[in-house]
């Protein structure tokens, strides 16, 4: 059985590094409006028999937004990624224009016409209810919208900063948090229902957190694992939030280290990016409670055999 008991403390740490928009108020600001942004695997790859050919008619590659700089296809984005998606089962390539990820929807410039031109259906926001509040979603005339909070509530800022007290700490916090998505009962239910939803809506779909690499990061590798994409693809996948959220990490950077100092900079450093040890804590607690993400979809989530099919036939079909 997944473990379900683990300390108070350390789940709070967890939370806190995972709910970016919350990080530098926890060091004492009112930081994201301010700073203006904050913004393997080894299991082999999930084949459910072939879907289909795949599409032959790939939607363009996804817009670079300035006010949502994590935007991306979860099929593929990018320098080698421009024509087709990544390559999932049997060689088939993804489909592009299906699946969207973000950040916080704060759009700024030309992003909302390009957002336009997306035709979306809907935006999941995967945030609390206080990180909504902070800084709400502004979406495309039209554009169904859904709360499906991952996380079981907000925090205690205060008492929460106390049990992070170096790098170190952060760092271990957010594998933690990445375990949480295997372990923790809120947690697995809130991606249940995000992923049911997304296999029964039609038309393109984006789903988001604040800073659009942890919550959407394990959700954008639960669906590459449906699809069959390789590991290290996977991980790559994952690590590019480093390279679109370049610019806003080193504002924040900036922002803290000219408010609260060098020694808070470094602190927040491992949670404002990611790092490969984040998504392979949850992977590794994938293998230790389930074997596979297989097992971890049908008896961690609880997802069905024609969701998950859905989502593939979506992916590749």
């Amino acid at each position: 059985m997944p473990r379900t008991s683990r300390s108070a403390g350390f789940r709070a740490a967890a939370t806190l590094a995972i709910t970016g928009s919350l990080l530098i108020t926890g060091i004492g600001g009112t930081a994201l409006a301010q700073a203006d942004s904050l913004r393997s695997a080894g299991f082999g790859s999930l084949d459910f028999g072939s879907l289909g050919l795949g599409s032959s008619q790939q939607a363009p590659d996804a817009p670079r937004l300035v006010g949502i700089d994590n935007f991306r296809d979860v099929a593929g984005t990018g320098d080698g990624y421009e024509g087709s998606g990544y390559t999932g089962s049997l060689g088939q390539h993804l489909n592009k224009g299906v699946f969207y990820r973000a950040n916080a929807f704060t759009p700024k410039g030309d992003d909302m016409a390009a957002l336009v031109k997306l035709d979306l259906a809907k935006v999941y926001d995967l945030r609390t209810d206080g990180e909504i509040a902070k800084v709400p979603d502004v979406l495309p005339p039209g554009v169904a919208s859904e709360h499906v909070s991952i996380l079981a509530k907000d925090v205690d800022i205060t008492a929460m900063m106390a049990t992070i007290r170096t790098p170190e700490d952060m760092r271990a916090a957010m594998q933690e948090m990445n375990r949480m998505f295997v372990t923790g009962t809120v947690e697995r239910a809130g991606l249940k229902t995000l992923l049911t939803n997304m296999a029964a809506t039609d038309g393109p779909q984006v789903f988001h957190c604040t800073s659009g690499k942890d919550r959407t990061g394990w959700t954008a590798m639960l669906l590459l694992s449906i699809a069959g994409v390789d590991d290290a693809t996977i991980m790559s996948d994952y690590l590019l939030t480093n390279e679109y959220s370049i610019n806003s990490i080193a504002a924040a950077t900036a922002y803290i280290k000219a408010t609260y100092g060098e020694g808070a900079a470094a602190i927040a450093a491992p949670a404002l990016g990611v790092e490969a040890s984040f998504l392979q804590a949850g992977l590794d607690q994938v293998k230790a409670d389930y074997g596979t993400i297989d097992n971890y979809l049908t008896q961690g989530l609880g997802l069905s055999q024609d969701t998950i099919t859905a989502l593939k036939a979506k992916l590749l079909g």
